[in-house]
């Protein structure tokens, strides 16, 4: 019986089938955001919400029923428990002051797209292992805001005090500067001075007008090539490595994996494995072979 589940837990159609059935409940969850369409149809979304939470619970069962004898194995896997979570959370008696918990859980379920697409967890796997290095760039990247906003609140707080003003105004303002989403301004009024650029609109602002020309420019050319080009590039190099260790990881479970089936083979099973491997070898020589005939032609 545990043969015939796992047959159908590891068929392609079950999980195309599992994947369509995750991405209708992202649809439905969505669907129920507009009122109007609640007020008409919202017998019908419930009970397609119940009619996808139930085929998760069979898809559940199926999984667990695959482990045979050893259910509990089910739970060795994270992406496992984290469906189980998910599922069970539906099925609480909650409502009231709770009901935003069962909401949430409903949109969670659309999470479990992750863990139907192996590329998908590979891709999950690879942000979790850089956690602990992102943070060591993260630390850095603290740093380099927070000099820069110490100096930024000495050179320019007086002329700029609405975004040079306390050293917390101006990390929000090299926060901004670091998006690139305005920072021309912030610099120009450094440049002119802010009597000439940028208060228009704040004419009676508390300052102590001063232009800035080369200095200024200095100064967020400088923060936006250290913090854009240099430490977003560091993260991104975080989450490749961390991807390259999680293929790793994968590469080595798959053998693992390969390994534990053939010891359950016979010597024939096995015999006609080899054969079948021959057999691919040989055709991908004798298409090389056609390949190099073609090309010594031409």
């Amino acid at each position: 019986m545990a043969e015939y589940f796992r047959k159908i837990v590891d068929s392609k159609t079950f999980q195309y089938f599992i994947i369509g059935v995750i991405l209708a409940a992202g649809v439905i969850v969505g669907l129920e955001t507009y009122s109007g369409l609640m007020d008409t149809h919202g017998d019908l979304l419930h009970l397609l919400d119940h009619i996808v939470l139930y085929i998760f619970v069979v898809e559940i069962l199926l999984k667990i029923g695959a482990k045979g004898s050893k259910p509990w194995e089910f739970f060795n896997d994270g992406w496992n428990v984290f469906d189980f979570i998910i599922v069970a959370v539906c099925f609480l008696p909650i409502g009231g002051a709770y009901i935003a918990v069962l909401r949430l859980a409903r949109i969670l379920r659309v999470f479990r797209l992750v863990s139907a697409l192996p590329k998908l967890q590979i891709l999950v796997g690879a942000l979790l292992k850089s956690i602990p290095s992102m943070s060591y760039v993260g630390i850095l990247l603290f740093l380099l805001f927070y000099i820069y906003a110490v100096i930024g609140t000495f050179m320019f707080g007086q002329n700029d005090p609405i975004h040079f003003g306390s050293l917390q105004v101006s990390m929000m303002t090299l926060f901004k500067t670091i998006t690139l989403e305005g920072w021309i301004d912030f610099m120009n009024i450094q440049v002119y001075g802010s009597n000439l650029y940028g208060y228009e609109n704040f004419p009676d602002t508390v300052r102590v007008p001063s232009a800035h020309p080369f200095a200024a420019p200095i100064y967020f050319v400088s923060f936006i090539l250290l913090g854009t080009m240099i430490m977003l590039n560091l993260f991104i190099g975080v989450i490749i490595s961390g991807m390259e260790e999680t293929n790793k990881e994968e590469e080595i479970k798959e053998l693992a994996r390969i390994r534990e089936e053939l010891k359950n083979i016979t010597v024939e099973e096995e015999i006609n494995l080899i054969a079948e491997d021959l057999n691919k070898i040989n055709e991908n020589l004798k298409l090389l072979k056609n390949r190099i005939n073609t090309t010594h032609r031409a």
